[in-house]
């Protein structure tokens, strides 16, 4: 080995956790958990953060950690320190993440030799870090990894600075210190993140609205077009701004899924920062429209759509049967929020039909779920309270509601409100067959395995599913002609 060689080697290699070592944030991972094991705490944390940062992290982790289980680590991060490890060099874990979670990172991962942690009245951050590295190790005395506006501080004491996945703003300011060695990745699109966040696909669901009046043979134009699109938006963005929640609090066991981990927060692709802000604003623009321009009944509706996918997702998702339920009755609400924004009547075979059907489609998605599990090491669908064994009763469940939804409609046909809407009734027994035909072929490519997580989203990509549902229409509208 030359001198020079030698002289590199004996530079020790400083690196970040939050962003840098792992794709998310320890501190918002275990606020999270915190708020989930205990709600209340909302109430609390604008007065723990106005004490400073340091005195929120210690209160925040009196409750709970990071689950170190399911961090996401950035393997290209690793990989380089382990190769500089090998070459002799010295590797310290600087982090403003508390001194007891760097500790219990390091020993995970066994490849540090020195760890620095927040504590001792000091929040490890920024200028703080900065002095805390040239006060052991000197000016340009080490090389660091960071990736945040607030590694740049340390860039400019280091010997040569490495960056992880910078945003434009960050990038710019560490090239004008001049030691900038490299860049591992580069920020993904946030657009595009957010987009696959608040799942504009699931927005389907709320066509829902639109199907009392149609129902009603009254043909949404005009001021009944411009509601029933305002009362659409509005259960979208409010259902999105729950599925960000749902997603924030679920980041540990959606990381234990095969496919949820995925997701933009469960990866690091997006961080939970960014969900905070996302939350509210999503939740603005679903009730600011409607209160200003919907009857009462719709807001009233919408809130309990809302209260009620909240308490879904901090506790109700996690009791079996009741998530089945509930699930059943958010879609169900869509129709009775259709009916409030135009003011007409809703039959009660439509909501029995629509209970029935809405249960078989919560237990299609239960049951792939659990027979994702089948052949596995986990007996249990994490953050859900079923186990494998419950997967036949599921499945009779689901398909017991489905044919019961068929004989509702059956006895719908019967009724006299047919007779009043529809000049042959006699065609929507055709319809009932379809329906058949269509919860039957669902259960049967569950059951096979090939059934994504959410039936309603399956059936949009399904060419059988929807020249089912054109024929169902096709034959509805010749029932009434």
């Amino acid at each position: 080995m030359n001198k020079i060689d030698s002289e590199f080697n004996n530079i020790p290699l400083c690196v970040d956790l939050d962003g840098t070592l792992i794709a998310g944030d320890t501190l918002l991972d275990s606020t999270l958990i915190a708020i989930k094991r205990k709600p209340f705490i909302l109430l609390l944390l604008p007065f723990w953060i106005l004490q400073g940062k340091l005195f929120f992290k210690e209160k925040i982790h009196q409750i709970a950690e990071p689950d170190y289980s399911t961090l996401v680590f950035r393997d290209e991060v690793i990989e380089f320190i382990e190769a500089e490890k090998h070459k002799g060099r010295q590797i310290v874990l600087a982090t403003a993440s508390s001194q007891n979670i760097a500790d219990k990172i390091a020993d995970e991962l066994g490849i540090f030799d020195l760890v620095l942690g927040s504590g001792n009245g000091v929040n490890l951050r920024s200028s703080h870090k900065r002095y805390k590295l040239v006060e052991l190790f000197g000016e340009q005395g080490f090389d660091y990894i960071g990736d945040s506006s607030a590694d740049i501080e340390v860039f400019r004491s280091a010997r040569k600075a490495y960056l992880v996945e910078p945003g434009n703003k960050v990038l710019n300011k560490a090239k004008a210190i001049g030691n900038l060695e490299m860049c591992f990745g580069h920020k993904p699109d946030l657009f595009k993140l957010i987009l696959k966040e608040i799942r504009i696909y699931q927005w389907v669901k709320n066509i829902l609205i639109f199907l009392p009046i149609l129902l009603a043979h009254i043909i949404p134009i005009g001021e009944y077009a411009v509601k029933l699109v305002i009362a659409f938006l509005s259960f979208s963005f409010v259902a999105s701004s729950v599925y960000v929640l749902n997603d924030l609090l679920d980041i540990s066991s959606d990381r234990q899924h095969p496919t949820k981990r995925k997701r933009p927060f469960a990866s690091g692709a997006l961080s939970a920062k960014i969900g905070f802000l996302l939350f509210p604003l999503l939740l603005i623009l679903g009730f600011a429209p409607s209160i200003i321009l919907l009857p009462s009944k719709f807001n009233f509706i919408l809130l309990v759509y809302f209260v009620l996918t909240t308490l879904y997702s901090f506790y109700l998702k996690r009791v079996y049967v009741v998530d089945i339920l509930i699930l059943s009755l958010l879609y169900t609400l869509r129709l009775i929020a259709g009916a409030a924004v135009v003011d007409v009547l809703i039959s009660p075979w439509l909501i029995a039909f629509s209970v029935f059907i809405f249960i078989s489609l919560a237990c299609i998605k239960r049951y792939t779920e659990l027979y994702s599990l089948t052949g596995g090491s986990t007996e249990q669908i994490s953050g859900r309270g079923y186990i494998i064994d419950d997967i036949n009763l599921i499945k009779t469940i689901g398909v017991s509601s489905g044919l019961i939804s068929i004989l509702v409609f059956m006895l719908y046909v019967n009724s006299k409100e047919v007779l009043a809407l529809y000049k042959h009734p006699i065609y929507l027994y055709v319809v009932a067959f379809f329906f058949l035909y269509w919860i039957i072929r669902m259960w049967f490519i569950a059951v096979r395995g090939k059934m994504t997580d959410d039936p309603i989203v399956f059936t949009l990509r399904d060419k059988t599913g929807l020249f089912i549902f054109a024929l169902i229409i096709l034959i509805v509208l010749g029932a009434s002609l």
